[in-house]
């Protein structure tokens, strides 16, 4: 078995108490390397073409985007009703649901599952929930041999690192550099070809499904009409990590409910689309439960962790609640000028982009992690591209304001206070742009300190002969 090396193991972790601090200087570093953003912004390009051309085969694509919404919007509104509703039919299946109200508990409840089932060994499929609560490490620490089996995620793994974009764990890697690693980490030779680079990989992971005594899976939705578990895949190393060991774990937040089975007739092809660029993801599997009699493969027992950290404390946010609606596709990012520029690992938390820097403020703490929200240029490019319609880029205003509420900086409080004054004011707003227009060849020259961290990647145009209102009332007369 292989567990991560350290080599990269403080990329894209950064500690809370540091972690505006960290992420500015991540960025300027990662701004500078023109040859990375080229290569990722290149690795975009082809997905774009791809999206567009699924996109122009929906009938009406923005009535989908409403349909997947209202399904979303529906379900987590109404999760006091469905979550019963779920886990008495997935249990009636005979599965066994665990409630984990914070990462602590879910570590702990999954490795007690391990502990009862005397295993040695863990097979993983992608899930970012399981990246969320830190759960690689924690399984490591106690001496479990553990190995994802995403592609890409297995790259990051061998490499030491995070996954780089939550649907595209390695999207920044070169294939010269995969090949290396294999060569590092597998003993194989150098090549160039995708396709036996991913033969090299599966031919590893083949008999690490067979000997793994547990499988552990995320799960895209849960259906509660029904109590099966909804996982979407392109590889079909998902089904391997169910079907092989002896025990599954699938690990979920209690935000992926959904009601109907007829609700991913929408939501399964929009994930596919709107992530991929895909028709329909190559394999989509519902799960029942445990092996039944007759049955040749599955576990023997299943388990359901569902994870709470911080969701319920969302959900009673009447204002930001709808971002609980998010399928994980990953649209978002792969729009983001912002993510394009800085990086997946910058961001310094399990989900990056626009929707990470609304939900981790939520989710770790606004005190740590407001700066994210301030790291957009709100163009709402993301809002556009989310299938389930978020109000992703008015969320980062919002939680901006609740920054600045709750501010602990007297002097900060103090500047928030003093624009609020002048804002309302409207001969006291234009007074300052008068006399802003006229000291700003000397700002320019003199560059203070509150300017010069702008003006380090900026230029700073020409003030403007007069000022809009002056040039609105000319232009009235």
């Amino acid at each position: 078995m292989i567990a991560s090396t350290p080599e990269h193991a403080a990329v894209g972790v950064h500690d809370p108490r540091h972690a505006k601090q960290q992420f500015l200087h991540d960025a300027a570093e990662h701004v500078r390397d023109t040859g990375h953003r080229a290569f990722v912004r290149n690795a975009l390009g082809g997905y774009y073409e791809s999206r567009d051309a699924q996109k122009s085969r929906y009938r009406d694509w923005e009535q989908a985007r409403d349909a997947a919404s209202l399904a979303k919007w529906q379900a987590v509104n109404r999760l006091d009703e469905l979550l019963p509703r779920f886990v008495a039919a997935f249990e009636a299946n005979g599965g066994r649901v665990h409630w984990a109200r914070d990462g602590e508990e879910a570590r702990r409840i999954i490795l007690d599952i391990l502990r009862d089932a005397d295993a040695r060994s863990v097979i993983k499929s992608k899930c970012m929930t399981s990246e969320e609560i830190h759960l690689n490490a924690a399984m490591e620490a106690e001496g479990y041999g553990v190995v994802e089996s995403d592609l890409g995620e297995f790259i990051q793994q061998l490499r030491g690192e995070p996954p780089y974009h939550f649907v595209f764990p390695c999207m920044h890697v070169r294939r010269a550099e995969i090949s290396d690693l294999f060569g590092k980490h597998l003993g194989t030779p150098p090549t160039d070809s995708p396709e036996e680079l991913t033969m090299i990989a599966r031919r590893h992971l083949r008999r690490l499904y067979v000997k793994a005594d547990v499988g552990i899976t995320g799960a895209n939705f849960l259906v509660a009409e029904t109590g099966q578990i909804s996982i979407t895949e392109n590889e079909g190393n998902a089904r391997l990590t169910v079907a092989l060991p002896r025990v599954h774990i699938a690990l979920a937040g209690i935000e992926k409910v959904v009601e109907r089975l007829d609700d991913l007739a929408v939501l399964l092809p929009m994930l596919a689309t709107a992530g991929a660029g895909q028709p329909m993801t190559c394999y989509n599997t519902l799960y029942s439960g445990p092996r039944r009699e007759g049955e040749c493969d599955g576990p023997e027992e299943m388990h359901l962790v569902l994870l709470d950290n911080a969701r319920t404390a969302l959900l009673a946010d009447g204002e930001q609640r709808d971002a609980l609606q998010c399928i994980r596709c990953g649209a978002c990012l792969n729009v983001c000028p912002i993510f394009k520029n800085v990086g997946g690992f910058t961001y310094g938390t399990t989900y990056q982009g626009p929707i990470g820097s609304v939900i981790t403020p939520h989710l770790r703490g606004l005190a740590d992690w407001n700066h994210l929200s301030g790291a957009s240029s709100l163009c709402g490019a993301c809002t556009d591209a989310c299938p389930v319609r978020i109000d992703i880029h008015h969320h980062l205003l919002h939680n901006r304001r609740n920054a600045t509420r709750a501010a602990p900086s007297q002097l900060e409080r103090l500047g928030h206070r003093l624009f609020a004054f002048v804002a309302a004011r409207p001969w006291l707003f234009a007074a300052g742009g008068w006399l802003f227009r006229r000291a700003l060849p000397l700002a320019r020259a003199l560059r203070p300190p509150p300017l010069a961290a702008w003006l380090a990647t900026r230029d700073l145009p020409a003030a403007p002969r007069e000022s809009f209102r002056a040039a609105w009332r000319r232009r009235r007369r």
